[in-house]
């Protein structure tokens, strides 16, 4: 069982850089990929960024490459996401997760547990 708990959330202009955090409990942390997603009104949840038990395995979706920045301390049970050069689509909430690697066409990842979700706002 894990659980999650996000935090770095909020208003920023265009053009400007939030840092979300991630806090998991459980001592089964590092077994888990870990990861993003986000949910836009009115639109289906999607996934943003995942990092596997090495930080040198992380994975995006082509929208935010060059732009955001996925990590995790496996140690302080945390992963955080670096969003930088911030636009008004990346407006949504964005959730959390814990779970395993999906291997398609690309590679995503699905989520055994959720967090309750952080509000970004990007304003023009």
């Amino acid at each position: 069982q894990v659980q999650l708990a996000e935090s770095g959330g909020g208003l920023v202009q265009a053009g400007g850089s939030l840092r979300l955090s991630c806090a998991a409990s459980g001592r089964t942390f590092s077994s888990y990929v870990m990861g993003w997603f986000r949910q836009a009104p009115g639109k289906e949840r999607e996934f943003v960024a995942a990092v596997a038990w090495s930080n040198s395995n992380t994975y995006y979706v082509d929208s935010v490459k060059g732009r955001f920045t996925i990590s995790r301390d496996n140690a302080k049970n945390t992963v955080h996401l670096q969003m930088n050069s911030l636009k008004p689509k990346d407006t949504a909430v964005y959730y959390c997760a814990a779970g395993g690697l999906r291997k398609n066409v690309v590679v995503t990842m699905y989520g055994d547990y959720w967090g309750r979700g952080t509000q970004v706002i990007v304003s023009s």
